[in-house]
């Protein structure tokens, strides 16, 4: 689009079952918060939205878990999640949640309007029941083997390995979340978004019309999508905890959290407009405004297929310009797990990092996920920190402060004749607004960073060519030239940084005697000079005038000591101490339900041999085994990859359940199943009989 009038800008919402780690940050909220400040800073007219995401299974695991209500649980996530965020400086206009009235309203009346317009399709299916709990189960208290990639631990919903999109009744060997009971299926009744029926119309919005603009892992993954086919996919579901379905038959049923989810950010648009006394309208539905989502790659698929389906469906509403989805950030070379504690949780980073927000958000940035999941290690931390934040941007402003009160009391000075380096020196100044927005418009947040503090070696670089504590002795005129200089470098980096470097930023702007909200009267209010906004950088020949006087010097950045470091990886390898205590010790799982010994004799077991074995293409854990059960010889896909090597197997007696229904894996039907068991460490173990003279095909009884 041309330049747009006004810009939406949304980042994912946070599930309210735990505080914030450095993952989210990582993936979503420090670009996003990077971006809306980059926008305000250039004089556009912004709406930066954030809420929690309130309902959804995780949050009914959470309370069950914990023994108190759901609305217990959000509350009190809610609330840490929101103080995080402030006191981390994530600029948001508007930080709501989705159990405010203004969004079961919102949500309820968008539902109705596509159910007024027959968007969905009203089906009785078949859904999985866990007949111990008296319930109907969502996709999350669901778990199987996936039927792309044979992990034995997808869920309902989505196979986490693979990424694929899954129905509940899509896997292999389902149970129950709650009790481990194998789930029967029940006849409700549910409504569903025809996603097939869009397809057309989302091949050409991001196929065709997005091909150049959208990353490529965003673009990649709504390809792969669309290519496979898009499949009706229900909105509501069988729960309790949530926004009751607003139409006749709804009884007992609530909307599907990815459905109300999104709808978030226009509630919470509408919370601000109303407080703020605004239109909330333009924001969402004027084709001159610019609509951005900030999401993580799990996101992607919501984002770019569901969402823009439920927008057009509606009919009154923009779609979204871009979609900068950021892939996983890992921690110290393992995935984040929130289970095992293998994370850095941002409240306990702010209480142990205290004044140190920007040192994190530097850090992120620089090692930002953009384009490929990257590794996050508190030794490259505090190597940032101390080379880079300390010795380069910290290093020259501390210079030019300090150099300045020593040698003027703090004045400004008035330039002399400006050297052919003084001119290419400011010149460069001048170009870095253009060239750290270029990267920024173009979602590359790492490569702005990177030019921000190239801006600041600049400044280092000058200083320590021109030399002005030894030119002091020799030459005072040209003194003044060099500190006037080093003083405009100063004052731009003050105005670049805040996007980046929030707190740095009104620092720096506190020391040069900027007005600045953060000000805390250091100067009367004739002293201050007016902070430079983003153009001003390139336009304005003084960005800090002659016979202004800048405060006293304070470190912008401090030395983070091993230590410090040490404490912090002493306790990722207390929790990795306590996630193998807990896996070595072997907790049997519970009986299951009783059966008779009329159910067990239905059970064909026999003695069987592995003929030959060999890994299925393109899955990591399966096995294609030909097993002579001495009844025949036939064809069976195990999920043992992991544990065993193909030629390791050949030959081994095994245990068959033969009379088992073939099932096709990855094109390949396999025809029965082989008996094993798995070690507290994960490590398969056949269930086999010793003697090795023990023919085939023997029923085991």
């Amino acid at each position: 689009m041309n330049k747009p009038k006004r810009y939406t800008i949304t980042s994912a919402l946070p599930y309210t079952n735990g505080p914030i780690h450095i993952g989210h940050l990582a993936g979503v909220y420090v670009p996003a918060d990077i971006y809306a400040r980059y926008l305000r800073l250039t004089g556009n007219d912004v709406v930066f939205i954030g809420g929690s995401d309130e309902h959804g299974v995780p949050i009914t695991i959470k309370a069950k878990n914990e023994g108190v209500s759901p609305q217990d649980v959000v509350d009190k996530y809610h609330a840490i999640i929101k103080q995080s965020f402030e006191e981390f400086g994530i600029s948001f206009d508007n930080y709501s949640r989705t159990s405010a009235k203004i969004h079961h309203e919102t949500a309820s009346e968008f539902f109705k309007t596509l159910y007024d317009k027959g968007a969905f399709i009203e089906e009785s299916t078949e859904q999985l029941y866990d007949e111990k709990a008296n319930q109907f189960l969502a996709d999350r208290f669901v778990t199987g083997t996936c039927p792309k990639c044979g992990n034995e631990e997808a869920y309902g919903d989505q196979c986490e390995k693979c990424g694929t999109s899954l129905n509940a009744t899509d896997l292999i060997n389902p149970k129950s979340a709650l009790t481990g009971n194998v789930p029967t299926l029940k006849e409700t009744k549910h409504w569903f978004l025809p996603l097939d029926k869009h397809e057309a119309f989302l091949r050409e919005w991001i196929l065709e019309g997005h091909k150049k603009d959208w990353k490529p892992n965003v673009y990649g993954q709504v390809k792969s999508w669309i290519d496979d086919g898009l499949r009706p996919r229900a909105v509501t579901r069988d729960l309790d905890w949530g926004i009751p379905v607003p139409v006749k038959g709804g009884e007992g049923k609530v909307l599907y959290v990815w459905f109300d989810a999104p709808i978030g950010y226009i509630s919470s648009t509408k919370e601000w407009a109303q407080r703020e006394g605004k239109d909330w309208e333009p924001y969402w539905k004027s084709d001159d405004t610019k609509l951005v989502h900030f999401i993580g790659k799990d996101n992607i698929v919501f984002h770019c297929i569901i969402f823009p389906a439920m927008l057009k469906a509606e009919g009154s509403y923009i779609l979204p310009e871009n979609v900068p989805a950021n892939e996983f950030l890992n921690l110290e070379g393992n995935k984040l797990s929130t289970s095992k504690n293998w994370a850095v949780w941002l409240p306990e980073y702010l209480i142990e990092f205290p004044g140190q927000q920007d040192v994190l958000r530097y850090a992120l940035t620089a090692n930002a996920p953009e384009t490929k999941d990257n590794d996050f290690t508190w030794k490259d931390f505090q190597a940032r920190n101390n080379n880079e934040l300390v010795a380069v941007f910290g290093n020259f402003i501390n210079r030019v402060v300090v150099l300045t009160n020593k040698y003027y009391n703090g004045i400004v000075p008035v330039p002399n004749e400006l050297s052919q380096v003084d001119e290419e020196t400011l010149a460069a100044v001048k170009a870095y607004p253009d060239v750290i927005s270029s990267s920024i418009e173009r979602y590359r947040f790492r490569e702005a960073q990177t030019e921000l503090m190239n801006l600041a070696r600049l400044g280092n670089k000058y200083l320590a060519d021109e030399e002005p504590w030894k030119v002091i002795k020799v030459d005072e005129a040209r003194t003044q030239t060099i500190m006037y200089v080093a003083l405009q470098i100063a004052s731009a980096l003050a105005t670049l940084s805040e996007p980046f470097l929030p707190f740095t930023s009104d620092k720096l702007k506190k020391i040069l005697n900027f007005k600045s909200n953060q000000n805390n009267g250091n100067a009367s209010h004739a002293e201050l000079v007016e902070a430079s906004q983003w153009s001003d950088v390139s336009i304005k020949e003084v960005l800090l005038p002659v016979g202004h006087k800048i405060g006293e010097a304070e470190l912008l950045f401090s030395k983070i000591e091993d230590e410090t470091i040490q404490f912090q990886l002493d306790k990722l390898e207390s929790s990795k101490k306590a996630n193998a205590s807990t896996s070595s010790a072997q907790v049997p799982q519970p009986q299951k339900e009783e059966i008779t010994f009329d159910d067990f004799t239905k059970l064909d077991m026999r003695v069987g041999t592995i003929l030959e074995a060999e890994k299925m293409p393109k899955a990591k854990k399966l096995l294609v085994l030909k097993v002579d059960t001495g009844i025949d010889v036939r064809t069976i896909v195990s999920g043992i990859a992991e544990s065993f090597a193909p030629e390791e197997v050949v030959g081994k007696k095994v245990t068959v359940l033969v009379n088992l229904a073939p099932r096709e894996l990855r094109g390949v039907e396999s025809q029965g199943m082989i008996l094993m068991t798995e070690t507290a460490e994960g490590k398969l173990v056949f269930v086999n009989p010793d003697d090795a003279s023990v023919p085939n095909g023997l029923q085991i009884s």
